[in-house]
């Protein structure tokens, strides 16, 4: 049974199935093999560096220029836009009251001539203003004093009248009824004698009927007297009272009227008068601004000193873009045109970047090199840091933030001139003996600094607590000894792997590969460089002048977002397929 179990176990059908296992079970050994190798060799060409022990200067080293640290900035003062005419040249030394530029003022002077005329105009309106005020015055208070005496004449009618018409009309018709009544009996009792006498016929008909009718008439006169005095009792003085009265409030109030409307005038007169002389004013002052403007198209000299062209002594910013001064070129309002240097103290002024703020303090001292003196060097200290960034700067580039810094150069700059560019080197701290390593070997895992240090054939991660640094070189305070060997491209990735959770992990894992093959598909994307590359690239940069490293620093700040996004997703995804490549 057992011998025809191994006969079929070799006939040939059985014998291709062993073969095929036999020869994956060799395929994997040499895999495993072979990615251990590289793995192996890898580790040994990526570049590191040996921890070293000895002196390091922390320092903060920035471009700026040379300027003097106290000088009087001429500007142009002339509204608008003007040309120079006239310009002094360039390092001249000039005296106080020397012609330095003289700028065109033609469009000036016409306009001097046509605000004289206006000038004339407002002022013929101004007196004129101002005697209509007089007269409307002199008006105004006539009129008040003929409305005043209606109205008191209107009182005296009144009280005339009341006290005086009245009472002597109702007299005189009271005297007449008395006049009448005696009249009347006079004539009644001659009446009654003519009767008597008529009677014993002393007198004849045609005497008595003479005497009856005197009595008659007599006795018509006081009732008409008595009529007379009722009418003036009940009619005539009632409307006469009436009508007086009337006058009287008639006139006072023609009065009030007469007030009001002389005070109206003369207001109105006051305002036109103040309206003429403030435009009187205006063009006054408007002819001495233009005066004024004529006198600033010629700069003279305000103190003894050496002429330098602002476009020269502007070296940094986007002003230093500026068109040289010379004549005949256009310059605006409030430009500066020329410095002149009061004093021989000079300044070197830098641009301190942010990241580099907080390490820069006031009285710190500081080494300046000027490229024009090759071999020298001054000394000086930080005066002046500015408490905002450039605006200027933030308007060329919203990403770059630097401060204006001053600083005050020791001893008299007598071969120091304005304008030239220098390097200051800022010195932060300096230490005789400490351990140091490049800061690109340093890197931030969960917020704490680590580095990756050569353990075998391989690298692992290791904590250390860090000092200050000088954009090359930082300092190890502890988590380090002299000889051991550091990575100087250490895992990128693992700064934000070791942050994420188990789950964040894996979806990152997935996520990688696709990212990888995306980056591999885009056009235009980088080959990958290979760890003899990376080990050169390192040395190069490590072996680079200060000058060639701010170069590469300024162009990386010169590049779009785009860009750096661009660069930081392809050396991530390098620094996490190396991390990989090394697990």
């Amino acid at each position: 049974m057992e011998n025809n179990a191994k006969k079929r176990f070799l006939q040939p059908k059985f014998l291709i199935p062993a073969a095929v296992i036999l020869f994956l079970l060799v395929g994997i050994v040499v895999v495993a093999f072979n990615r251990s190798s590289s793995k192996a060799a890898l580790n040994a060409d990526m570049p590191t560096f040996v921890v070293k022990r000895g002196p390091l200067r922390i320092s903060v080293t920035e471009s700026g220029a040379i300027q003097a640290r106290e000088q009087i900035i001429l500007k142009c003062e002339v509204e608008g836009r003007t040309t120079i005419l006239t310009l002094v040249e360039e390092g001249t030394r000039v005296k106080k009251g020397d012609l330095l530029v003289e700028l065109d003022g033609s469009a000036l002077l016409d306009a001097k001539i046509d605000q004289q005329i206006r000038v004339q105009n407002t002022e013929a309106a101004f007196v004129g203003a101002r005697e209509n005020l007089a007269v409307v015055e002199n008006q105004a208070k006539s009129d008040v004093d003929k409305a005043e005496l209606a109205f008191d004449f209107a009182k005296q009618d009144l009280r005339k009248y009341i006290e005086g018409e009245y009472q002597n009309e109702r007299k005189k018709m009271e005297s007449e009824i008395t006049l009448a009544k005696e009249e009347l009996q006079t004539a009644e009792e001659k009446l009654k004698w003519s009767q008597k006498l008529f009677e014993k016929q002393y007198i004849s008909q045609t005497e008595l009927q003479i005497d009856e009718l005197s009595a008659h008439k007599n006795k018509l006169d006081v009732e008409l007297a008595e009529n007379n005095l009722r009418l003036l009792e009940d009619f005539t003085h009632p409307r006469n009272l009436a009508k007086l009265e009337s006058d009287v409030k008639q006139a006072e109030m023609a009065l009030e009227r007469t007030n009001r409307k002389a005070k109206a005038d003369v207001v109105q007169a006051e305002a036109e008068l103040k309206a003429k002389e403030s435009e009187f004013e205006r063009q006054k002052d408007k002819l001495k601004k233009n005066e004024e403007q004529i006198a600033k198209t010629k700069i003279y000299a305000p103190a003894d000193g050496l002429v330098i062209y602002a476009t020269s002594a502007k070296t940094q910013g986007w002003r230093g873009n500026q068109e040289p001064l010379d004549e005949g070129r256009e310059v605006h309002e409030m430009e500066e045109l020329i410095y002149l240097p009061t004093a021989s103290a000079v300044k070197a002024e830098v641009k301190i970047h942010e990241t580099s703020l907080q390490k820069v303090k006031l009285g710190l001292p500081v080494v300046v090199t000027v490229d024009a003196l090759p071999g020298r060097t001054f000394t000086g200290r930080v005066e002046k840091i500015a408490p905002l960034p450039d605006a200027q700067m933030i308007w060329m580039n919203p990403d770059l933030k630097v401060y204006n810094t001053e600083v005050y150069l020791e001893g008299e700059g007598d071969y120091l001139r304005t304008g030239m560019s220098c390097k200051a080197e800022i010195i932060i701290e300096e230490y005789d003996d400490v351990i140091y390593i490049p800061v690109q070997a340093v890197l931030r895992v969960a917020g704490e600094p680590t580095v990756y240090v050569r353990k075998g054939t391989g690298f692992e991660p290791r904590k250390v607590k860090i000092g200050l640094d000088n954009n090359r070189m930082i300092r190890i305070i502890d988590g380090l000894q002299v000889g051991e060997v550091v990575l100087l491209t250490p895992p990128l990735a693992s700064a934000t792997v070791e942050q994420q959770g188990p789950a964040d992990r894996a979806v990152s894992e997935k996520q990688e590969p696709q990212a990888e093959s995306k980056e591999q598909e885009r056009p235009g994307t980088e080959a990958e460089p290979s760890p003899e590359q990376m080990k050169k690239m390192g040395e190069k940069f490590e072996n680079m002048s200060e000058e060639d490293k701010a170069k590469m620093r300024a162009k990386f700040e010169n590049m779009s977002d785009e860009e750096k996004e661009q660069m930081r997703k392809q050396r991530q995804g390098r620094r996490q397929r190396q991390a990989g490549e090394g697990q």
